[in-house]
């Protein structure tokens, strides 16, 4: 894969060009009208000739809705009377193509990798992967919410993205990093990046490269009664309000329900995003709740991240995005969560 250094001037054309065949999607740094987007809140089409503006560190809303559309239908069908196909279920028609999305951070790009593990069989998501080029950019700055490099990530990193570009003094090194990556750089005649400006670029990510932590690994083999039974849960299940705000800003929170709705003799089948923070998400048809108090909600948000998915899939369900801490409504931190279960596994 080749790495080429681009002027701001120049990105901007390569973005008019890509225009002209896909949408480009950018973060919406304003709200948007609603009749002047067509794509889920916190994003919008870049317009002709505008100059790509982002924000420092992650984008407001996370790259997940392109992937885990809010709602996304699943099949459709019909209930009216003598129609050929009534109550029948269909797939629906799918004719969208590839489409660019701007702006994307190391830590999203790194969320739709892991979000990947779970969904490596849905159809829907992988469909949505397939189709989807991201063209990131490297963090400069870090919020004082941001903490990638605490769970196995970097701000330079570019696993995840089509596209990542480096701001260096000259402009930005543009890394194609994978065949959708070279689709969109075909045909751009662009200057090599020199020996020195590759240099730069491997002494950034020295210089912000993860380290391992003994102390995460050691919070993977704890065992769960440990973490389980933990009297920190109490004092986290009396401060939070299970509002939710913290599972919808996630980019690797995945819960969804599935409804049917129907206008006029005309149905779908529709998967939304859910959370379990709420205390319907778990309730039973029966009416039994096993997670009907915040506490066990509260907990089984944290545990999910930081003990469940690890046990089934390896990595944390984290990457230090931050945007829950800066978003929750009664402060809390899930850096300190973290700071408290390792010090349980340290005490074993």
């Amino acid at each position: 894969m080749q790495t080429v250094m681009i002027s701001p001037a120049e990105l901007d054309g390569l973005i008019q060009i890509w225009q002209k065949s896909y949408p480009v999607y950018v973060p919406a740094l304003a709200r948007p009208a609603a009749a002047a987007t067509d794509c889920a809140p916190g994003w919008r089409r870049i317009l002709a000739d505008e100059p790509l503006t982002l924000p420092v560190g992650p984008t407001p809303a996370s790259v997940k809705t392109f992937f885990f559309p809010q709602p996304e239908t699943m099949m459709t069908f019909s209930l009216e009377e003598n129609h050929p196909e009534g109550g029948g279920m269909r797939e629906p028609l799918d004719s969208r193509g590839m489409q660019v999305v701007m702006g994307v951070r190391p830590c999203d790009a790194a969320s739709v990798l892991l979000n990947q593990l779970p969904f490596a069989e849905d159809p829907f998501f992988m469909a949505h992967c397939q189709r989807t080029a991201l063209v990131g950019f490297t963090c400069e700055t870090r919020l004082s919410t941001c903490f990638c490099t605490e769970m196995g990530g970097s701000p330079y990193q570019c696993a995840g993205l089509d596209l990542a570009l480096t701001p260096l003094q000259e402009g930005f090194l543009l890394e194609v990093c994978s065949e959708k990556g070279e689709i969109l750089m075909a045909g751009c005649n662009l200057v090599a990046a020199s020996e020195g400006d590759l240099a730069a670029l491997s002494a950034l990510r020295q210089g912000t490269a993860a380290k391992d932590s003994p102390q995460l690994e050691g919070l993977k083999a704890c065992a769960l009664n440990r973490l389980y039974d933990a009297p920190m849960w109490q004092e986290l299940g009396e401060a939070c309000i299970n509002c939710g705000t913290c599972t919808f800003l996630c980019p690797t929170c995945f819960c969804f329900d599935v409804q049917d709705e129907v206008v006029r003799g005309q149905g779908r089948r529709i998967r939304l995003w859910d959370s379990c923070m709420f205390p319907l998400y778990s309730q039973h048809t029966s009416g039994h709740n096993p997670r009907g108090k915040k506490l066990q909600r509260t907990r089984n948000r944290f545990l999910h991240k930081l003990k469940y998915f690890p046990d089934r899939f390896g990595p944390f369900s984290c990457v230090g995005c931050g945007r829950c801490i800066g978003d929750c409504p009664v402060n809390i931190d899930i850096r300190a969560v973290l700071k408290d279960l390792v010090r349980l596994t340290e005490l074993e």
